[in-house]
């Protein structure tokens, strides 16, 4: 008797045992679809919504992004246009009948294109041509397809953040997933939810700088649910999640111009520029008007080891020659030497292996000669004179070795906010001790040894010049707008915190730059539809491993009433080779003034 109390109450805990176990997994199970919060896992990953999206197929119609436009409204990231999205779906809900016939008259396609290219689809599918291109409807083939009523076939306005035929690809940068990112960025929104794993970031570009206001709302997303053969749910139609938010996403409205933008893409393309950049700058109001970087990348396959997403107009190389601008400054400035003043060159230094790049030499030449034929003898005796300290200290004042894109020193609680991403400072001397050392000096004076320089910051410096020697920050964002238009912020033009130089001093180097085009190493630039004025370099990379040159030219155009500063780097060069630099500078100089009339 005693033994079977025992057994049955053994029997009871047991089923009790089981019967709480139960409950608790039923709890858990509703607690996981209905109760909980989006997120359930360590990594943010919101397991209600990866269980849905394994029962649907989804496209994105829009990223729910900001967009960043020229100065003038037009879209580098995207325009909204009609277009025909396959589901693979819709395979089974064509099969014996002619809606693909219908389909193809009406978008241009055989019935044998539309059927390969949902075959070849592993999702959603917007249809595209031969060039991968996007092929827009108009509104009434939108009409008409839709009409169709085909399950998994639909027309609807889609909007391609990034295109590959679309410029400024390396000053807008782009986007990508990174979860650890996102969580060391937004602490908060990952926290609450509003951000996770799946988000996407800025990284690089405008898409970096700016992301923390391009963050908008969520994307516009067309949606079919589906069954585990991928056969459309009955009773679940098709979904469209559309942006209705008034005021965001902000939408950022730089100071490129689009026109001047592709048609430098252009001029770079036609030289066969594989690796350089070009910098155009407004001249009274020093804002970029176009800057363009190679070698080129696709903004949605991005290979970030091999680092052709890299901006290279904001990278620093050694100037060459184009540093003899700060060299004369300094020596002008000082009143250390006259433009009239002599100099000898006879090819060669006489020691520290230093010579000149004219084997025999210029002979005697005055200042403003030895600057317009770009004479190193002449140059490493003036740099002698001004000293070290005093160089690196011209160079300072005149923008270089410091970043000059725009700078907020707080931006709704964002501190020393830049606007351009991975900008470089450039540098003069490596070491205190450098400046005192005569070999290094005058290597210095040619800007090689350990002289760097941006072509952002070249370009600043001419207009640094323009402006009578008062160097100014370089703005690329002018301003930050809600989604209806109205101005979020605006960035005023400011200037840097140097004191630049005397105006009489930039008078005398703008005459200079000019005998450098008429008289010296620009010579090939005097028949250019615009009078030209500007400085040529030849950056030697200096190793043996690695030989080759960097070839530069920086200067302004028109010469009596300037309107653009340009520069121009192009990069690993043969060394027996012209400098092609010069060329594309001219071509750059023949398209803007086609585009100013």
């Amino acid at each position: 008797m005693q033994i079977e109390r025992r057994i049955k109450r053994r029997q009871f805990l047991v089923l009790l045992f089981m019967s709480l176990l139960w409950l608790g997994l039923l709890v858990r199970l509703w607690w996981i679809q209905l109760g909980a919060p989006h997120r359930f896992s360590r990594r943010g990953i919101d397991l209600v919504k990866g269980a849905v999206k394994q029962r649907q197929q989804s496209i994105t119609l829009h990223s729910g992004r900001g967009d960043i436009l020229d100065r003038n409204g037009y879209s580098f990231t995207g325009i909204e246009h009609p277009a025909l999205i396959l589901f693979p779906l819709a395979k089974g809900s064509l099969e014996g009948t002619d809606g693909l016939a219908k389909l193809g008259s009406i978008v241009g396609k055989t019935p044998a294109q539309l059927n390969e290219a949902m075959t070849n689809a592993k999702g959603p599918i917007l249809l595209r041509d031969e060039r991968n291109k996007l092929v827009v409807l108009t509104e009434e083939q939108m009409q008409q397809v839709n009409q169709l009523a085909i399950p998994g076939i639909v027309a609807l306005p889609v909007t391609e953040r990034y295109r590959n035929d679309e410029v400024a690809k390396h000053v807008i940068g782009y986007i990508h997933q990174n979860p650890a990112l996102v969580e060391s960025l937004y602490p908060e929104e990952y926290a609450s939810g509003k951000m996770n794993s799946e988000s996407t970031i800025g990284a690089s570009g405008l898409e970096r700088s700016f992301d923390r206001f391009l963050q908008g709302v969520e994307p516009s997303v067309l949606s079919y649910y589906v069954d585990g053969q991928g056969r459309p749910l009955r009773g679940l139609d098709i979904r469209h999640t559309k942006q209705e938010n008034g005021y965001y996403p902000l939408s950022l409205r730089t100071t490129l111009d689009a026109q001047i933008q592709r048609k430098m893409e252009q001029v770079a393309e036609q030289a066969g520029m594989k690796e350089g950049s070009i910098v155009v700058l407004d001249a009274k109001s020093g804002d970029i008007r176009a800057m363009v970087s190679r070698p080129e990348y696709d903004q949605t396959k991005v290979d970030i080891h091999a680092g052709s997403w890299q901006n290279r107009a904001v990278k620093q190389l050694p100037p060459g020659s184009v540093f003899k601008i700060v060299v004369a400054a300094a020596a002008l400035g000082e009143g250390l030497v006259l433009p009239t003043d002599r100099f000898t060159c006879t090819g060669e230094y006489g020691k520290y292996h230093f010579s000149c790049w004219k084997k025999d030499g210029h002979g005697s030449v005055t200042m403003e000669e030895a600057f317009a034929h770009s004479c190193n003898i002449a140059f490493a005796e003036i740099a002698k004179r001004i000293g070290g300290e005093t160089l690196e200290a011209y160079a300072q004042r005149l923008g270089l070795s410091t970043r000059v894109g725009h700078l907020t020193p707080d931006l709704f609680h964002r501190k020393e906010f830049r606007q351009i991403d991975g900008e470089e400072q450039g540098a003069i001397f490596a070491k205190e001790a450098s400046r005192r050392d005569e070999g290094i000096l005058i290597q210095t004076a040619i800007g090689q040894r350990d002289v760097r320089v941006t072509p952002l910051q070249a370009a600043n410096l001419i207009v640094t010049i323009l402006r009578n020697g008062q160097p100014s920050q370089v703005r690329l964002v002018e301003q930050i707008s809600y989604r209806n238009g109205q101005p979020f912020h605006r960035f005023s033009t400011q200037t840097l915190d140097q004191t630049g130089i005397d105006y009489v001093t930039a008078n005398k180097l703008r005459k200079m730059m000019r005998k450098v085009v008429t008289e010296g190493t620009g010579k090939t630039l005097d028949g250019s539809v615009w009078e030209v004025a500007g400085k040529s370099g030849t950056a030697q990379k200096g190793t043996a491993q690695d030989p080759g040159n960097h070839l530069w030219f920086a200067g302004y155009a028109p010469y009596e009433d300037p309107r653009y500063a340009i520069c121009v780097v192009v990069e690993n060069q043969p060394s027996w080779v012209t400098n092609k630099a010069i060329e594309v500078f001219e071509s750059a100089v023949a398209e803007l003034a086609a585009l100013t009339g």
